[in-house]
């Protein structure tokens, strides 16, 4: 009876097992991603990159409009400071007139007081304050003023350059963070699995494309960087990010762009769809982080991402949201 009851134990043990291990996954499948799954999760990392990427470059035009504003009232200030010291000394030239050959005992303290406001208070509890000049007094008022203003927009243009660097901090490391998970992503997959994912987004590239007039220069310098590399805040000449690309072959035209595909929308008239030409600027997503150039033929050349760099694909590959001729 015991080795009947040992032998049903040892059967019910072995069937739970096998339970068990049947609901496992094995370790090949979950060491195998699919590429398509792979390319999906790539595809969005390098997007939001790209997001911030642009973020970074609309902040790299706000932070260098700051510092060029923040040295304008830096110099202001210094300017209305000089003003104020020769009012200053003009006041206490008065003074020492009012009371020459007198006891300077008072006076002695306004004439070497350095705060403009101290100044100003001993001024107006001094019993020869009739005897000074209202206009000479009122103008030391005025000027003392006006640099007080000055102080406070340098102060303010300071703070809002510091907020700047830090924005552009926090961007830059988003960007490195969304590369390295994807690159972690890429590693997974076999040499021959990424060169697949490569040529899926890719377009036969066109031997020649009609375009003329300004646009003809800026046409063939961004087909000549197909195959270049994509680097995130780059403008040539071996690697480009989307709207690095796009500056720089419009600027063989003699066209300056900002480096930002947000601020190149308002570079020119808006263009239908219909009307494109080769050499108007193509933009994607909503918000708009993404620029190309159209080619024709419904083909647009743009620097793409880290896995396929500059490359020719076509004009709906990505959502559309409009387009614009430049110059």
């Amino acid at each position: 009876m015991l080795n009947g009851r040992n032998r049903l134990i040892t059967a019910l043990s072995a069937l739970a097992l096998a339970t068990v291990v049947g609901l496992v996954p094995t370790t090949s499948a979950q060491a195998e991603p699919r590429i398509d799954d792979v390319k999906t999760r790539v595809d969005r990392l390098y997007h939001e990159a790209e997001q911030a990427s642009e973020r970074f470059n609309d902040a790299r035009i706000e932070l260098a409009e700051l510092r060029s504003d923040l040295s304008s009232l830096k110099a202001d200030q210094t300017r209305q400071d000089e003003r104020l010291q020769r009012v200053r000394a003009q006041v206490q030239e008065s003074i020492l007139r009012q009371y020459e050959g007198r006891n300077l005992s008072v006076v002695g303290q306004v004439v070497v007081s350095e705060d403009p406001g101290a100044f100003l208070a001993e001024l107006s509890t001094m019993s020869a304050f009739n005897d000074v000049q209202s206009q000479l007094l009122g103008e030391f008022s005025t000027e003392r003023k006006a640099l007080q203003i000055r102080r406070e927009a340098t102060e303010k243009r300071a703070d809002q350059v510091a907020a700047t660097e830090r924005r552009l901090a926090a961007e830059q490391k988003t960007i490195e963070d969304k590369l390295a998970e994807a690159k972690s992503l890429l590693s997974r997959l076999e040499a021959e699995e990424r060169e697949a994912m490569v040529s899926r987004d890719s377009a036969r590239v066109p031997t020649d494309v009609p375009v003329s007039g300004r646009a003809a220069a800026a046409v063939r310098y961004a087909m000549a960087q197909v195959g270049k590399s994509y680097v995130y805040g780059a403008a040539g000449p071996n690697s480009f990010d989307c709207s690095g690309l796009t500056m720089m072959a419009w600027a063989q035209a003699g066209v300056s762009l900002p480096h930002s595909s947000g601020a190149q929308y308002s570079s020119g008239p808006r263009i239908a769809a219909s009307d494109l030409r080769p050499g108007d600027l193509v933009f994607y997503y909503s918000p708009i982080s993404h620029v190309g150039m159209y080619i024709g033929n419904g083909m647009i050349v743009d620097a793409a991402n880290p896995r396929s760099g500059v490359r020719v694909t076509g004009l709906y590959s990505m959502p559309y949201v409009g387009a614009v001729r430049p110059g």
